[in-house]
């Protein structure tokens, strides 16, 4: 008697026009504990929000979905042509019940790059197909348990950040959560300066509005003020029961108030009650100074292992702000007036995904 044939996996791009499809797949990620980045409102936020086109992979056996890779194409004057798992995400990399499915949509990537003539394919975490370069030093990730009351929460954090906690909290500092357009506004002020005084172009505010728009149920901004004036402000999200403060920052009279200190407690405190229980403090280069900023709350860094595939003859991207080739465009950034750099950052940053 003959053995029965094992169906075949079959690789597909999804119609994101197809509400039922895109349903579906968001149903397999919340399954099989898919991270935000793999969930297909993130890359269709990032497409709204940046222009760069939100692509991703399918794969079935017998009509079942057994993996999911979302992609990004990344398309940038500066940067080139690449294919991103999962664009501006810190993770998003191939989702997949078996090595079967793993491999058809690695394959399957590796395809979708050729025929559309970018450079190679980048994986945010997930298993590392055959033949495939990878690393895990250049980033980690910083994640611990919130604790069970405010008092608690403020004793988990080590004594000397926990000292600097106490003092921005003794300014008073007035504390909002929203998601209108002031908050927007507010956060877009402290962010952009944030990362304008880091030597880095700031993404498109659109990117923000589309996020809260695309992922409504599980977003929000939290913003310190003095008086009228926002000195930090974090747009976070919400997530198999964690809070990712994801982009946040603060101008630079926030330093001496303990702004981003007092953020930071209060978003703890903010998630806990919304009934999260961990608190995601995202990826950090190693040996940056925000890497140095979540060990010292008491944050162990863990080392995420990324992948990327080139394609033949095409050269590697590389966005690495770290390396020496970026280090004087980065100082040269860093004394633009603010306006100036609002103005070029986002025509930059829209390349950085």
């Amino acid at each position: 008697m003959n053995a029965p044939v094992k169906a075949a996996t079959r690789v597909s791009a999804l119609d994101f026009r197809d509400a039922g499809e895109v349903r579906r797949i968001e149903g397999f990620v919340a399954e099989h504990g898919g991270s935000l980045f793999h969930r297909p409102a993130w890359l269709r936020a990032v497409e709204a929000g940046t222009g760069q086109r939100a692509a991703g992979l399918v794969a079935e056996r017998m009509g079942t979905v057994t993996g999911w890779l979302p992609l990004t194409e990344v398309r940038s004057a500066l940067f080139g042509k690449a294919l991103v798992s999962s664009g501006f995400g810190v993770a998003g990399g191939i989702l997949a019940c078996g090595d079967d499915a793993a491999r058809g949509l690695a394959e399957g990537a590796q395809g979708h790059a050729l025929r559309g003539g970018f450079s190679g394919v980048e994986l945010r975490g997930g298993p590392v197909p055959a033949g495939w370069d990878s690393w895990s030093d250049k980033h980690c990730g910083f994640e611990r348990m919130l604790a069970a009351d405010d008092e608690a929460e403020l004793l988990a954090i080590p004594r000397k950040a926990r000292a600097e906690v106490r003092k921005g909290l003794g300014f008073g500092h007035c504390v909002t959560v929203g998601r209108g357009p002031s908050d927007l506004a507010a956060h877009y002020a402290c962010y952009s300066a944030s990362v304008r005084n880091l030597g880095t172009p700031v993404f498109p505010k659109r990117l923000f509005a589309a996020m809260l728009e695309a992922i409504p149920e599980s977003s929000d901004i939290l913003t310190v003020w003095a008086g009228e004036t926002p000195l930090a402000s974090v747009l976070s999200f919400y997530h198999a029961d964690a809070v990712l403060p994801f982009w946040g920052g603060g101008v630079f009279e926030a330093r001496a108030a303990r702004a981003n200190e007092v953020m930071y407690y209060e978003l703890m405190l903010h998630a806990r009650r919304q009934g999260m229980q961990r608190f995601d403090f995202g990826r950090s280069k190693t040996g940056s100074g925000p890497y140095s900023f979540k060990k010292n709350w008491g944050f162990d860094p863990q080392p995420l292992t990324y992948a990327a595939w080139t394609a033949p003859g095409a050269p590697a991207r590389n966005i690495d702000p770290t390396d020496a080739s970026y280090s004087r465009k980065i100082e040269l950034w860093k004394k633009l007036p603010l306006p100036l750099a609002n103005t070029l950052g986002p025509w930059i940053a829209r390349g950085l995904a």
